[in-house]
């Protein structure tokens, strides 16, 4: 399964406690990086959130954000302390009695008296069940967006895969030619630098050309890593980390073809290749 790592899920609900909306956005990171924004009542819902994205998500920065919006608050969701308020009053009279011109107590002032005042507390609890049961869903709702997105590569991988396949095989064809040609080019030589042609001397330098030339080991390889990287591209698993390397042989791979090559064909193929997995190591920094 193919998962990008570039996502987005939104979803909300409501209850006689108020509205809930929850929203997850994951974008490419190396490692799995979560970040919270909860309203405070929510807080202590945070761990098992990580819990929960750590047995969904791998890879990816991935932001969490909740709101909640409070039904109406009742009327008398207000409580004054009326024995504080008259405590506050007397010795506000007796401090008044002191004074040569007092100013009138203000109603608002004895409100604002550390303890006069106090807001029922309200019970959050079904809040937070039903925070937990959104969460769910909009991860899950992630994690299919993610697979979606992730799916949609998929042909470009086969597309590039297939033609690297295709051009590693005629690179193998061209090769017994190639050899033959340089051969001849090598006689030509000897022949205008009047070189005696003994069959032995010929012979090392084809040996040592050949050598010098041969390109079966990388053209093994790089067949090798289209078969590992097809495989990979079946697993259930994480495969970005798993991916990224192999996208690393295949451009070592045709690197090494490039150096080699002995003629503009094979130098040709050898650009074509980087090109093809350059494709595909830029989509690959994108999976999980």
């Amino acid at each position: 399964m193919i998962r990008s790592m570039t996502a987005f899920a939104r979803s909300d609900t409501q209850g006689e406690w108020g509205t809930l909306t929850c929203e997850i956005r994951t974008v490419n990171h190396r490692y799995l990086e979560p970040s919270f924004r909860l309203p405070d009542v929510l807080r202590e819902l945070e761990n098992s959130f990580r819990e929960a994205l750590r047995k969904h998500l791998k890879r990816g920065k991935v932001d969490v954000t909740m709101r909640l919006q409070s039904a109406e608050q009742v009327s008398d969701s207000l409580d004054v302390n009326e024995d504080l308020v008259r405590a506050v009053g007397q010795a506000a009279a007796r401090v008044s009695s002191l004074l040569d011109n007092p100013a009138p107590i203000d109603t608002l002032d004895v409100l604002r008296w550390p303890g006069v005042l106090s807001v029922a507390e309200q019970d959050f609890s079904e809040a937070r069940a039903a925070a937990s049961g959104l969460f769910d869903q909009v991860l899950a709702e992630l994690v299919k967006v993610r697979e979606r997105e992730g799916e949609r590569l998929r042909p470009l991988f086969s597309e590039r895969l297939e033609t690297i396949t295709r051009q590693v095989a005629e690179v193998r064809s061209l090769m017994p030619e190639l050899l033959k040609a340089q051969e001849r080019v090598l006689r030509d030589r000897f022949e205008k630098a009047r070189v005696e042609l003994e069959p032995e001397r010929v012979a090392q330098e084809m040996v040592m050309l050949a050598q010098k030339c041969d390109v079966a080991e990388e053209l093994d390889r790089l067949d090798a890593h289209v078969s590992e990287v097809t495989d990979t591209l079946a697993s259930d698993a994480a495969i970005g980390r798993r991916l990224d390397f192999l996208m690393q042989e295949l451009n070592r791979e045709a690197n090494t073809l490039s150096s080699k090559s002995i003629d503009a064909r094979v130098t040709r193929t050898a650009v074509d290749l980087k090109v093809l997995i350059e494709q595909m190591r830029e989509q690959v920094q994108n999976l999980e």
